[in-house]
């Protein structure tokens, strides 16, 4: 019976953003297909990957949010991380071999003057435990087998570090980071420039962009939910550009828009602009103003502008495997 009444399951469009909570061990793939099996979304995608090492702030993008994913992949992220003072390992967490083990002996200017060391621009060298690719290989794999290939540094930028907590041997930092940044080689780095050694023995991503973790949900949380009210957790698909700018637009400018016309504007050059109807309309796309012309990036269809002004709108679906 189970069995039949999976058979009838059904994909459908849906549309909008889900703030995931995720927990230990559970890749991103993983928690992207549970929850689009129960959602029954048609399509849906990750805003990059986190490792499983790590807990937090996962979004994931359904529907006509997919268009816009890239805006949280390139968005500056906010990390909570655990550092064990005086331990280094194979893998710079604490699920590697300890290496080395020395003692713990500064004070607070020190750490101070050693984070200050690695906040503003600095060059990291990805660690070999990384989903980094080399040769079309991940470095991860690459350190599983034992080798260590060359690598480049690569710049990025760590906005703050502020210290949560600090007893003995274990260091609590919030670090708030471009992308692309490695929190375990951070905790490294600042483990050898206080001169004791560190590992990350806990990670939990905070925010990407804007986003928070208010409102977050973890699978088991979703689950166990009506399946009206699974969708009533998901967000604006806009909430992907809620720091942009917002542009209304009147009725006959809103359609030349979403046809992909350049329009004239009365406004200073923008890199990005969130576009939307008049008024409180819904949400176009995304565009950006130069030399007083709006100028379409990414695009709703009229037939998604539509979906998401009426919401109670159940398009004929398909069926949907079961979950695995």
């Amino acid at each position: 019976m189970a069995q039949a009444a999976r058979q009838k399951t059904v994909r459908r469009a849906v549309h909008g953003v889900l703030l995931l909570y995720t927990p230990l061990r559970l890749s991103t793939n993983d928690a992207l297909q549970k929850a689009k099996w129960l959602l029954r979304a048609e399509k849906a995608g990750h805003t990059g990957t986190l490792d499983p090492l790590a807990t937090g702030l996962l979004p994931l993008c359904f529907g006509a949010a997919t268009k816009f994913s890239q805006v949280s992949l390139d968005a500056d992220k906010a990390y909570r991380a655990t550092l064990r003072l005086g331990q280094r390992t194979t893998t710079g967490d604490l699920e590697g071999e300890r290496v080395d083990e020395r003692p713990v002996r500064f004070d607070r200017d020190c750490l101070d003057a050693a984070l200050a060391r690695f906040t503003g621009v600095i060059d990291q060298l990805p660690p070999m435990h990384s989903a980094l690719k080399k040769d079309g290989k991940a470095l991860y794999e690459y350190a599983r087998a034992g080798q260590t290939v060359e690598r480049q540094p690569r710049r990025v930028t760590v906005h703050a570090i502020d210290i949560v907590d600090w007893h003995d041997a274990v260091l609590v930092i919030d670090v708030r980071c471009s992308k692309g940044t490695y929190i375990r080689t951070l905790a490294e780095d600042l483990g050898e420039a206080l001169g004791c050694g560190a590992h990350l023995s806990a990670l939990r991503r905070s925010a990407s962009g804007p986003l928070t973790l208010d409102g977050a949900v973890t699978l088991d949380e979703l689950e166990s939910l009506p399946e009206p009210h699974r969708l009533a957790r998901l967000q604006p698909v806009d909430v992907l550009l809620a720091d942009w700018p917002r542009l209304a637009l009147p009725a006959d400018e809103a359609g030349k828009f979403l046809s992909g016309l350049r329009r004239r504007v009365a406004l200073p050059d923008a890199a990005a602009v969130r576009v939307y109807g008049p008024g409180a309309g819904a949400f176009l796309g995304s565009a950006h103003i130069e030399a007083g012309e709006l100028i379409a990036d990414r695009l709703l269809s009229p037939a998604e502008v539509q979906s998401l002004s009426s919401p109670s709108r159940d398009p004929a679906p398909e069926p949907l495997p079961a979950a695995a």
